[in-house]
């Protein structure tokens, strides 16, 4: 049993390579700068690309994101590394009922506020749930079968908005390509931190290439840097009141199932990355993250979750010291009050953007089918087999459900649907594979 809330980190003299420093360690403070520094490049790029496909202010996600990490480390007592970032689990559902274009600032940001504080306290009351009486019930209703499903589903429902977005002219779909390429050239060719940043560094290879073309060339449509000229170098955030609308929110609130199965997955990696049980833990976890959202929809930013991104920052370095998340969160704080920050950001050309998204949403779709590789899922059980293969299709055809004013999208449909056919089918005799 630990002995206080929160640990006491011991110093560490360096960081020595391949040396494991562990959740209740620290380096030397320069290092641990450094380090926090690592992070925030790590989580940067999705963070804000979630909310430039929801039409979100990325500025202010950024901000929140280092609020709503701050929070997470205190409700779990700074017994979890973990940063919180723009999920992209809302964005099918987001675009859905603010009818955004996806071009600009989202007009109808608002009505998405509410539908995203539905979900946190969805989340934070199952967070309560599992402090309360444990994990099992959740490992029983969403196995590795049901959450790779989950996850899977998230890339393909939100494919056709990725393709859609850089389908405006022949040239915008040529430049999704090139950034296609810029990104898995990274992938493929580069080595350490450059590597793990394939996507940040992609998206500024493409970036480049883009303005060479069209601002140096003249095709197609110049970057305007005239926004980055007249923007304040500090200034606040802007912030957004949230509007409750009923159906936004019974549209949003089953998200938290999704991030549920995301958390929960993370926390079992981080888990078996240090050799500590964290699941003591997990209820709190729930309940910071659950919080996080509320507190980010009620400023006017996206819904937040765990990243996978950082996780793998951690396993690449071997440090776990929980203070990085503390000075990473601090970072993104100073970056959220520069407009000039922001107005870099609002620069990013559309097809690049778009070409990115390809990227993103299909390793979010691989992901999915990672977890059931990783976890050995028998698909020669027809359970197995009849919960994915109808689950894919349900969120990938974007199948929508209405019962009176209750309605649920694609993604809602599908992991509500893999949840209740796997819990239906659990107690039929394995049988042999569908011909």
């Amino acid at each position: 049993m630990a002995d206080s809330y929160f640990p006491r980190w011991r110093a560490q003299p360096d960081a020595a390579e391949g040396r494991i420093v562990g959740t209740d360690e620290r380096l030397a403070w320069p290092q641990m700068f450094a380090m926090g520094i690592q992070h925030v490049v790590a989580m940067f790029g999705s963070t804000v690309l979630a909310p430039l496909l929801m039409g979100f202010d990325p500025n202010l996600c950024i901000f929140m994101s280092g609020i709503g990490t701050l929070l997470f480390f205190v409700l779990v007592g700074g017994r979890v590394p973990s940063y919180l970032g723009s999920s992209f689990a809302f964005i099918g559902l987001v675009i859905a009922v603010t009818g955004y274009g996806g071009h600009g600032p989202n007009m109808n940001i608002p009505v998405a506020l509410g539908g995203i504080i539905a979900c946190g306290v969805v989340y934070a009351i199952i967070g309560l749930i599992v402090s309360a009486v444990g994990t099992r019930w959740i490992e029983t209703l969403m196995p590795p079968v049901v959450t790779g499903a989950i996850v899977c589903v998230i890339g393909l429902n939100l494919a056709p908005i990725a393709v859609h977005g850089v389908s405006g002219s022949n040239f915008d779909s040529w430049m999704a390509l090139v950034t296609v390429l810029c990104v898995g050239a990274v992938a493929v060719f580069a080595r350490g931190m450059l590597q793990r940043l394939l996507i940040l560094v992609g998206l500024l290879m493409a970036y480049v290439i883009y303005a060479i073309v069209t601002n140096g060339l003249g095709m197609g449509k110049p970057i305007d840097f005239v926004i980055v000229a007249n923007a304040a170098w500090f200034g606040m955030p802007h912030f957004t009141a949230p509007v409750f609308n009923l159906q936004a929110m019974t549209l949003l609130a089953p998200i938290a199932v999704i991030l549920v199965a995301e958390n929960l997955g993370h926390i079992k990696a981080v888990s078996a990355m240090t050799g500590q049980n964290l699941d003591r833990y997990v209820g709190r976890a729930f309940l910071g993250d659950g919080l996080a959202t509320i507190l980010s929809g009620f400023a006017g930013g996206t819904g937040v979750t765990t990243y996978a991104e950082n996780i793998g920052v951690m396993a690449v370095t071997k440090i776990y010291s929980t203070l990085v998340f503390v000075i990473a969160a601090l970072i993104a704080l100073v970056l959220g009050f520069s407009p000039k920050f922001g107005a870099v950001i609002q620069t990013i050309p559309g097809p690049v953007l778009g070409g990115v998204s390809i990227v993103v949403f299909g390793l979010i779709a691989v992901t999915g089918a990672r977890i059931w590789v990783v976890n050995k899922v028998d698909f020669s059980d027809n359970r197995n087999l009849i919960v994915a293969a109808v689950t894919l299709v349900l969120g990938a055809g974007d199948f929508s459900l209405k019962l009176g004013g209750f309605g649920l999208g694609g993604i809602g449909t599908a992991t509500f649907g893999a949840i209740i056919l796997y819990a239906l089918l659990r107690r039929k005799p394995a049988q042999g594979p569908v011909a």
